[in-house]
């Protein structure tokens, strides 16, 4: 595990500590959540993630790999492509991770869609 803390030994919270330094990072959740489906390349994570820059998804990817969560196979293929998969250990973070998917679906606000006909006459004739 590539620790960027040296001691995790105070409090009881440590362990969610440890827990939070290796997947806690804005795009690392979202990455795991999309590898629960199976191997994927670089680019279709970045379609599945389409706010998250290039650099900072590489960077969340190479953690994730040094860390042991994630695995990464080079095909060689002309230009060589680069898949994607859970580990073992990635893999124990099914639950917690599908758990996060649904809380976060209850506390996201509903997306109001409003009808193209329904704009007020006053807006649409500016």
């Amino acid at each position: 595990m590539a620790r960027r803390h040296g001691n995790y030994s105070r409090g009881k919270g440590c362990a969610v500590e440890a827990a939070l330094e290796v997947i806690g990072a804005k795009w690392k959740g979202g990455i795991i959540y999309h590898l629960l489906c199976g191997e994927l390349r670089f680019s279709e994570l970045r379609r599945r993630m389409p706010t998250v820059t290039q650099r900072i998804l590489a960077k969340a990817l190479r953690e994730l790999e040094a860390d042991g969560v994630i695995s990464r196979t080079v095909y060689p293929t002309v230009p060589p492509q680069v898949g994607y998969r859970l580990t073992a250990e990635g893999e124990r973070l099914r639950v917690a991770v599908q758990e996060l998917h649904a809380w976060g679906t209850r506390r996201k606000p509903p997306v109001e869609l409003v009808p193209a006909d329904a704009v007020p006459s006053d807006v649409a004739a500016e």
